[in-house]
């Protein structure tokens, strides 16, 4: 390529990166700088202390529990939410009556906002006027009512239904529209060969969705892994911490207790870990592009 034309083309991407620079990279600057500096309500200015931020966060009773309860989280909405969603997406490709509506119902809970679907389980789950316990107890499943926000071993699988429910049609969304890419002289002649429906899947579909499969686990990673919404509008992170994970330990320390340099060394340590993600993200895509260029 000439050499004007990489200058034109750099000079065209100028504007975006500068916006990008600014509205992104600069904040993450200032956040990494705000993680060696100490502060309170009662002592707003910021004060340089160096490591010593990451040293009372990383020793602290809490960190432990944010860890865990991040990997917990995120593990658990994405497995179920990428297996629901096949399964839907499945279901969804085989030309059922009412095809339309059923797509539209099942992606219903992903266009509703975030808050309004966590107000909506919170309603679900009220001890006492909650649809959940009131099926469970005409069923015979519970005895009694169960607090599932405000018990500490309950909250978190409650949140992760909660969110599996939110998460799922965004998978099947993908996954319906990469089955409909499968070639079907491929399914036809797995078929004559004798192959069930579900040789045809484990030998036919998933490999030609693989590329697929690994790129929304990823996504679907980053995004659960930031997601704020659905647990503090359930649990605001508790019972007992039982439920915080970092954004929002993030958001509780910083705009809760005012302890900033708390707050962005906790924000520092998700940036790592996004990043490690995301680097994951773009070896996916980058092999899933090769495998198709050779296909």
């Amino acid at each position: 390529m000439p050499r004007n034309d990489t200058l034109f083309h750099w000079l065209m991407l100028a504007p975006a990166l500068a916006i990008l620079g600014v509205m992104l990279y600069w904040p993450m600057l200032g956040t990494v700088i705000e993680s060696f500096h100490d502060s309170s309500f009662i002592r707003p200015q910021p004060r340089f202390v160096g490591f010593e931020v990451y040293e009372r966060v990383f020793g602290g009773r809490d960190f432990p529990h944010i860890v865990r309860n991040s990997v917990v989280w995120t593990v658990a909405v994405v497995l179920l939410q990428n297996l629901l969603g096949l399964l839907a997406a499945l279901l969804l490709n085989r030309g059922l009556p009412g095809q339309g509506m059923l797509r539209a119902i099942v992606l219903l809970p992903w266009v509703l906002p975030g808050v309004v679907a966590a107000i909506v389980w919170r309603f679900m789950y009220d001890p006492q006027l909650g649809l959940i316990n009131s099926l469970l107890l005409r069923v015979g499943v519970l005895e009694q009512t169960a607090a599932w926000l405000a018990d500490s071993s309950t909250a978190m699988a409650a949140a992760i239904f909660a969110a599996v429910w939110k998460g799922f049609p965004f998978s099947a969304l993908i996954y319906l529209a990469a089955l409909q890419s499968v070639e079907r002289e491929q399914i036809e002649a797995a078929t004559i060969d004798g192959a069930g429906p579900v040789r045809r899947l484990v030998d036919v579909t998933l490999p030609a969705i693989r590329g697929v499969i690994v790129v929304n686990i990823v996504l679907t990673t980053i995004l659960t892994f930031n997601y704020f919404d659905m647990i503090w509008v359930l649990t605001r992170g508790g019972p007992q911490s039982a439920t915080h994970i970092f954004p929002t330990k993030i958001y509780e320390v910083g705009f809760g207790q005012f302890r900033f340099g708390e707050a962005a060394t906790y924000g520092v340590v998700s940036i790592l870990v996004l990043a490690v993600l995301v680097a994951f993200y773009l070896l996916a895509t980058r092999s899933t592009a090769a495998r198709r260029r050779t296909a």
